[in-house]
């Protein structure tokens, strides 16, 4: 629902000073409502905004990170939050698809029963033909059903594919199989555009649009001696600030994803990049030298509390946190704010378009 509607709904799940509900019936709708363009929606978990006009959703989406910051940062948010957004269909280069029985699609929200889908209007051309092929292979008598899950992962040129499934291992013909209908699948790491390696076990950037504007909005004005890198991925960031630091360390626990920061900054011509296995708090506690620069990229769950004192010891003079959840953030920014550091420049990009998802930079100095 939007803001200002009367609905019908139905009560859900119910916790002492808390009844969350589902709507049911519009009874008044908003003025600026319009009609869904997948037919899935409602249904399917992966959208949430696709009845307000995309404007609408950034209004709201910038309004939900202030209510946020407010409530549970006890932080005043800048009077200006850049907001950075692209194309908001067929962005997604990542999709995590459920297969029961003879169908294949995505799971219905809040539950495991699902969606059968033929095709996503969010996911990109090559996604959508990953999964028109994938329906016509799961009703092949040939379709190995210990498979449950997958994931498809491409740049529009090469396809992923990385089964899920752990209790058994995956046929070898099966892949094979997946090879011949699968136009452009590898096996093994996806060399995503000539420039990123990405292992199955690796995270990346979802947004095919927005994956160079998201690094030149975290490192805009970024420059010096020394850099740190937390929670680096397969080295997104760490290949450009490589071109703008003397040297730079990119620490995360992955063991695929270190192999692929490793090979991108190599094949980049980047000797100065250093990347470390290991758990982002243990690498801080052993630090003992202030770099010019922490740019911090952690998962919803923020950087908690132990991170956070880590930081405030070694107190660099900038900041810079790449934030996927805004609750998380808010809670990260308080005890930042009270050791001293201010908000230089926050911006909202938008990374995932018609879901309520909300990606923060913000960028912090003394």
């Amino acid at each position: 629902m939007l803001p200002g509607e009367r609905v019908r709904a139905e009560a859900g799940q119910e916790k002492p000073g808390l009844l969350r509900a589902r709507p049911t019936t519009v009874l008044e709708p908003a003025a600026d409502r319009v009609a869904a363009r997948c037919p899935y929606f409602a249904r399917c978990g992966g959208c949430h905004y696709q009845h307000a006009p995309y404007e609408r959703q950034l209004e709201i989406k910038r309004d939900i990170l202030v209510e946020e910051l407010r409530r549970l940062g006890k932080i005043e948010p800048p009077g200006e939050i850049d907001v950075i957004a692209a194309e908001p269909w067929g962005y997604r280069n990542r999709a995590q698809l459920h297969v029961v029985g003879n169908a294949i699609g995505y799971w219905e929200a809040r539950s495991h029963k699902l969606c059968a889908v033929d095709h996503c209007p969010i996911s990109s051309p090559k996604v959508n033909e990953a999964i028109a092929s994938l329906n016509r292979m799961v009703r092949d008598p040939r379709w190995p059903r210990f498979v449950r899950s997958l994931e498809i992962f491409t740049d529009e040129q090469g396809l992923q594919l990385n089964i899920t499934e752990t209790a058994r291992p995956v046929a070898r013909r099966f892949f094979e199989w997946c090879t011949a209908e699968l136009p452009g699948m590898v096996d093994g790491p996806l060399d995503y555009a000539g420039r990123f390696r990405v292992s199955s076990n690796s995270f990346f950037q979802a947004n095919r649009f927005m994956i160079d504007r998201l690094v030149e909005v975290a490192l805009d004005g970024a420059s010096g001696d020394s850099a740190l890198d937390l929670y680096a991925g397969v080295g997104l960031f760490s290949v450009e600030m490589a071109r703008r630091f003397r040297e730079v360390t990119a620490v995360e626990s992955g063991s695929a994803a270190v192999r692929d920061l490793r090979f991108n900054a190599d094949r980049a011509g980047l000797a100065n990049v250093q990347a470390e296995q290991a758990n982002v708090s243990e690498f801080l506690r052993a630090l003992d030298r202030t770099p010019d620069l922490i740019l911090l990229d952690p998962p919803r769950a923020g950087l908690g509390k132990e991170v956070v004192e880590q930081i405030t010891r070694l107190h660099p003079p900038a900041l810079t946190i790449v934030s996927c959840d805004p609750a998380t953030l808010a809670r990260d920014l308080n005890p930042l704010i009270a050791a001293g550091y201010h908000i230089r420049r926050m911006q909202f990009i938008d990374l995932f378009p018609q879901t309520y998802h909300i990606e923060t930079v913000v960028q912090l100095g003394m």
